[in-house]
């Protein structure tokens, strides 16, 4: 079969793929992760919390698929990264999947009974379905950046020598935190935009300040840490059109070298650019009452803050920080030329009637959610 893209092409355009189904989870659902993980604060009275959660209610089961989108990316264009990831952090992800659990359960049970403890349960349940997810995230994303505790052998059998608490590291714990408050920015400007006119919009203006800063305030810090910390790998003898074998890959830990692909390509920089000013303009806008363009800001930190991780790691995909040789790469773990071709083909034909669907379904679903539709509809 004669395949008209290079395999290098191919693997970069998968990467970049795989950025984007991130990017889009975090986009959109992660303003759900959000306002669950407010709903204790932003919302006082049973009507209150009502209208927050029915801000979210009826597109999140369909922004959720994003990540869906994004596991099966991983299993299907590079399935060693699967392999390694789904293995090491398996316990960490059954976490996620717990906490992500009582989200759709919270959701459909919360309304069944007409009594306070009954209801203050789910909305704990949902909260912690928020807060999780989104502190766990961005603890892997920070153990992904310092490298993972793994190694192959000469089978390409994967040994794991780390353990669930071990995933806790400083880094990793301030790379949760910055995802707790990008997402918990997200959320409040979800709510500033789609909330009625009273307290819970009131509150979600009020946080969403607080969380711009933290984002930024986080961002700088583990832009620090990466920056002058002993964080970084670098790859030498590589294939971009070679065998799928990070056996073949010399890898090194160097601290630092997660800058250099800045100094390579300088116009990388805008992503931490887009980062810091897209937490700066949600800031701004919250101060000057334009909520469209708050929630816009919150979704461009979202976009600069993970493209940042991505376009700073590039090649590398998931490092090892016990044996560098047995890193995974861009070049050195993906599927087959023909394998990322014919999958290009079905995402180049699937994946814009995804999005028009989406933008169809927020569109026919636009407005503010207000206490008399949630006491009146038929609604969570």
């Amino acid at each position: 079969m004669e395949i008209p893209l290079s395999y290098e092409l191919l693997r970069v355009l998968w990467w970049g793929l795989l950025g984007v189904l991130l990017i889009g989870f975090a986009a959109t659902d992660g303003f759900d992760l959000g306002v669950a993980g407010l709903l204790p604060f932003v919302a006082k009275t049973d009507t209150e919390r009502r209208v927050a959660i029915n801000t979210v209610g009826p597109t999140w089961e369909g922004n959720q698929v994003w990540l869906i989108l994004g596991g099966g990316a991983i299993f299907a264009a590079w399935p060693l990264v699967y392999a390694v990831s789904f293995s090491a952090f398996y316990l960490a992800m059954f976490v996620v999947l717990a906490a992500l659990i009582l989200r759709p359960v919270g959701f459909k049970y919360r309304s069944k009974r007409n009594d306070p403890r009954w209801r203050t349960f789910w909305d704990w349940a949902l909260f912690t379905g928020g807060f999780v997810p989104a502190l766990i995230f961005g603890v892997a994303v920070g153990n992904v950046l310092v490298g993972a505790p793994f190694r192959l052998d000469d089978t390409m059998r994967i040994f794991w020598e780390g353990s669930f608490f071990g995933l806790l590291n400083p880094f990793a714990l301030v790379c949760g935190l910055l995802s707790v408050t990008m997402l918990f920015l997200h959320g409040a400007t979800w709510l500033s935009m789609k909330a009625e006119y009273g307290p819970v919009r009131d509150r979600a203006r009020a946080l969403a300040p607080i969380f711009a800063v933290g984002s930024i305030l986080l961002f700088a810090g583990a832009g620090l840490w990466v920056a002058f910390g002993d964080l970084g790998y670098s790859a030498s003898a590589v294939d971009p059109n070679g065998p799928s074998n990070p056996l073949l890959t010399e890898t090194t830990a160097e601290a630092g070298a997660w800058l250099n692909n800045y100094a390579a390509h300088p116009w990388t920089v805008l992503a931490p650019v887009l980062g810091f000013g897209g937490a700066l303009l949600a800031l701004i806008a919250v101060r000057i009452s334009s909520e469209w363009l708050a929630f816009t800001g919150s979704k461009l930190s979202v976009f600069g803050i993970i493209a940042t991780v991505g376009v700073s790691m590039f090649p590398f995909i998931l490092p090892s920080s016990i044996d560098p040789a047995s890193s995974l790469t861009v070049w050195n773990s993906s599927s087959s030329h023909v394998t990322l071709f014919i999958m290009l083909i079905v995402t180049a034909v699937l994946l814009p009637i995804v999005l028009l669907y989406t933008a169809w379904a927020f569109k026919v679903m636009w407005g503010r959610v207000t206490s008399e539709q949630v006491t009146s509809g038929d609604m969570y």
